[in-house]
């Protein structure tokens, strides 16, 4: 059980935000674990990740403690920070901290600033191969949390912003509770005058953490439409992508099954000009054909799409 004491002041005072970085970190608890989530998504990065050469990366993020080193997860000063701006700041960390982080976490280096080079690289790295590929529904799934808890907030006040967060959370009339996995009371948790920074993450699963440094205080948790996001059909091939762009191409991979133009913008999250087209182009290159059933027009993969979905 960890204790958040929060004042009408603290609450107030919450803000949201959605952090790549958050999903990088969570994400490697992904990969590493058997969730079932994220199993089609771990089969499809995991060859390339094991590939890419990330051997600083993993030794920090996977270190032998099981904590993972806070100066990688900033608590962003902008509701949507890029990842190039986050990687400024853990970039521009001071050495002192980043070796005492690294010690603290079972990974000691007599070299912090090349360790901390590397880590950049490294990180951009595996975000390109790893998360790129699913960062439209991770933003996505995170906007619409934002948007669905300002609605609560507008319509029961500030007090409902927190209430039924997360199935381990427990909001009383003046703490915040987080039930851990493990047994035991865990130390007292404390704003120290930050704001709460409230972090979706679609690769939280079904966890919440807690994040506190010197530079603020955040909550990391789930979407609550977490599951629909893993849910939905996998992006396609990163050759495909680079053939026919990562839109047309996700339009494609998704027609492996008959579906109208409604079905595709409701996947993908496109408007339903855009679907339309996406479609109109893949069917005049003869890699989709539409047919008539009932009411609707559906669309589906050719054989000519089939063997060029395959071999991307």
């Amino acid at each position: 059980m960890k204790r958040l004491e929060l004042t009408a002041a603290d609450l107030l005072g919450v803000r949201f935000a959605h952090s790549p970085m958050a999903e990088v970190v969570t994400s490697t608890f992904g990969l590493r674990g058997t969730a079932w989530p994220f199993a089609a998504w771990r089969e499809r990065v995991a060859a390339d990740v094991a590939r890419a050469g990330l051997g600083t990366f993993w030794a920090v993020l996977d270190p032998p403690t099981g904590v993972v080193p806070d100066f990688l997860t900033p608590v962003p000063s902008a509701p949507r920070p890029r990842l190039s701006e986050e990687l400024r700041r853990i970039a521009a960390t001071p050495l002192a901290r980043v070796e005492a982080e690294l010690a603290a976490a079972g990974v000691p280096s007599a070299d912090p600033a090349g360790v901390l080079d590397s880590l950049v690289r490294e990180i951009e790295r595996y975000h390109r191969i790893a998360v790129a590929p699913v960062w439209p529904r991770l933003r996505s799934a995170a906007e619409a949390e934002i948007a669905a808890r300002a609605q609560l907030t507008a319509a029961h006040g500030p007090r409902s912003l927190l209430d039924g967060l997360h199935p381990r959370l427990r909001w009383d009339p003046d703490a915040l509770r987080l039930d851990y996995l493990k047994d035991g009371d865990h130390p007292p948790w404390s704003l120290d005058g930050h704001a709460l920074a409230l972090l979706p993450s679609g690769f939280a699963g079904p966890h919440a953490w807690v994040m506190e440094s010197g530079a603020g205080r955040a909550l990391w948790y789930p979407p609550a439409a977490y599951g629909a996001l893993w849910a939905a059909p996998f992006p396609p091939p990163a050759a495909l992508a680079a053939v026919l762009g990562a839109t047309r191409a996700a339009v494609l991979s998704l027609l492996a099954a008959p579906s109208s133009t409604g079905d595709v913008a409701a996947a993908l999250s496109l408007a339903p000009a855009t679907a339309s087209h996406h479609l109109t182009a893949l069917r005049d290159a003869g890699l989709v054909v539409a047919a008539r059933s009932g009411r609707r027009l559906l669309y589906r993969r050719t054989d000519l799409g089939d063997r060029l979905h395959d071999l991307g």
